[in-house]
């Protein structure tokens, strides 16, 4: 008798329930990927995922297939981009000693 094992595709995105759930995820987004800002691109898109697309795409004056494509591995969104996103998602960026 074989069993049939079902797997269902993982998304961060699903798991991104509270403010506190995003900012543990970007700061984690952070320590692994260092200075690579394309995992740190597609890690705001994993947030933007788990928010409104629609809504989000509203707030920036962005079409929702600029912000997917900006936001995912092949993406290169520029820093005006990435601030916007940032700010409409409630969120700020900032900076503090690498030491």
């Amino acid at each position: 008798m074989t069993s049939k094992e079902t797997f269902s595709r993982y998304d961060s995105a699903d798991y991104l329930k509270s403010e506190q759930d995003i900012v543990a995820y970007l700061e984690a987004v952070i320590e692994e990927g260092g200075d690579d800002p394309v995992y740190i691109a597609q890690a705001l898109g994993v947030v933007a995922r788990a928010h409104n697309m629609s809504q989000l795409a509203r707030d920036t004056g962005m079409s929702r297939e600029g912000l997917y494509k900006a936001l995912s591995e092949d993406g290169n969104p520029s820093f005006a981009t990435i601030v916007k996103v940032a700010h409409a998602l409630g969120l700020r960026l900032g900076f503090k000693p690498a030491a």
